[in-house]
């Protein structure tokens, strides 16, 4: 399933402007670079508008005839379309052309196949896969089935139709079941830093925006990172010290893209989890693109598609250094917390805007309080020490003590019920 050529093909792109309207040259250029990230060489392009889908080729019979002209010109082995092709599409479109036909989910498919390195990665693509193949099986194979009987014809039982999708259902249940024990690995964990009351803050962000390059700025790992679509997919988590002595775990997610095949979306949906239980969000904008609004707009629909819209988040505007004149800076809300940070994850410029602002986004979370604790109380200073930050400590003339602490709401609410008159000793 995961096997791919190691050489390019040369394809043929077919863009169609749906609607009417002129092709945007931004969306073809993210087409082109989605076939090579693929292994494709593009060697032609060709557009067109219809009102609507042809329902037995998607485009017109004379688009599919100059697309035809082209594939013989070029010598092209692939045709590949910028749009999501139902099987009945691609089985037509393939007979005409007499070459292999690929979608845009397909091609996206692909990308992830040759990228996926772990081993829950590479079980998320090959479910993804066979979900998008169990709904392109054809009838070819009739010649065993047991109605056309006779001595010696009768088939086995069942058409290969049917034996080639009880083989996929197979697989596919083998493989969600694998999924599930590696994900209460991860549920194991995250209860692990919920227990240890150690925050989670997910990158996500369109694909390509930079992502893995501020992943591996804030945590100094070698996360690999390269100028092309989907360059890194398994979720990596590190944990990293903030100012003030703090710690947080980073997350680095999978890209997100537009028209994100939903075969994608329900496979990832596990490891897309980090997400959704993640105390904040840092959205990764490629400040440089000139879709920068349309970007955030995906990512933000792909949020609310997996649960995750309502996790506070901070916008990350990143290649400051590819922007005429744009400088490190922080932009904050009307109610005073920081909402948007300029910065350049490969130079490093604005790196110490980001740390203060998670040191203070997550300071929000802690009280500050002065405790008197009597000489008896020994106990309980040493769990303030482990559970906050002891600011001061001064010896009291009956020879108990009076701290200054700041330490997490959740440890504080947790302490007030387990330590009785606690709240009698609070001075301040």
């Amino acid at each position: 399933m995961f096997e791919r050529p190691k050489t390019g093909e040369r394809a043929v792109l077919i863009q169609a402007d749906i609607g009417g309207g002129v092709p945007d040259p931004d969306q073809l250029a993210e087409f082109r670079e989605l076939t090579t990230s693929a292994g494709a060489s593009p060697v032609a392009i060709v557009t067109g508008k219809r009102k609507s889908p042809d329902p037995r080729f998607f485009i017109g019979k004379g688009k599919v005839e100059e697309v035809l002209a082209s594939v013989q010109m070029e010598g092209a082995e692939l045709v590949i379309f910028n749009h999501a092709l139902s099987p009945s599409q691609e089985r037509n479109l393939e007979q005409k052309l007499q070459c292999r036909v690929v979608d845009r989910t397909g091609l996206i498919l692909d990308i992830f196949a040759q990228r996926a390195r772990s081993f829950e990665g590479k079980l998320q693509v090959e479910l993804a896969q066979l979900r998008h193949l169990s709904t392109r099986l054809v009838r070819g194979w009739t010649h065993l089935e047991r109605q056309k009987g006779g001595i010696g014809l009768r088939g086995p039982g069942e058409t290969q139709l049917e034996t080639d999708r009880r083989l996929l259902n197979n697989r596919i249940a083998q493989i969600r079941r694998r999924l599930q024990r590696v994900e209460s690995q991860r549920n194991q964990g995250r209860r692990a830093r919920s227990k240890a009351e150690i925050p989670t803050v997910s990158l996500v962000g369109y694909t390509n925006a930079g992502k893995s390059t501020l992943f591996n700025q804030l945590t100094g790992s070698g996360v690999y990172v390269a100028d092309q679509l989907f360059a890194t997919l398994d979720p990596t988590l590190r944990r990293i010290p903030l100012p003030g002595g703090e710690e947080m775990v980073l997350a680095d997610t999978v890209g997100f893209i537009s028209h994100l095949p939903h075969e994608l979306v329900a496979a990832f949906r596990s490891t897309l989890q980090e997400t959704t239980e993640a105390s904040l969000l840092l959205q990764v904008i490629d400040n440089a693109s000139q879709q920068r609004s349309v970007c955030i707009s995906e990512v933000n629909d792909v949020l609310a598609q997996i649960g995750a819209e309502t996790v506070p988040q901070i916008e990350i505007y990143n290649k400051i250094d590819l922007t005429d004149g744009a400088e490190p800076r922080v932009e904050r809300g009307d109610d005073g917390l920081v909402k948007r940070i300029w910065l350049s994850a490969v130079t490093g410029e604005g790196m110490e805007l980001l740390l203060d602002a998670l040191a203070e986004f997550f300071h929000q979370e802690h009280v500050h309080k002065v405790v008197q604790l009597a000489p008896g109380d020994g106990r309980l200073r040493a769990r303030l020490f482990e559970l906050g930050q002891v600011l001061s400590e001064q010896a009291t003339e009956e020879g108990g003590w009076e701290l200054e602490v700041e330490l997490p709401r959740k440890s504080y609410d947790r302490l007030l019920q387990q330590e009785s008159g606690l709240e009698e000793r609070l001075i301040a």
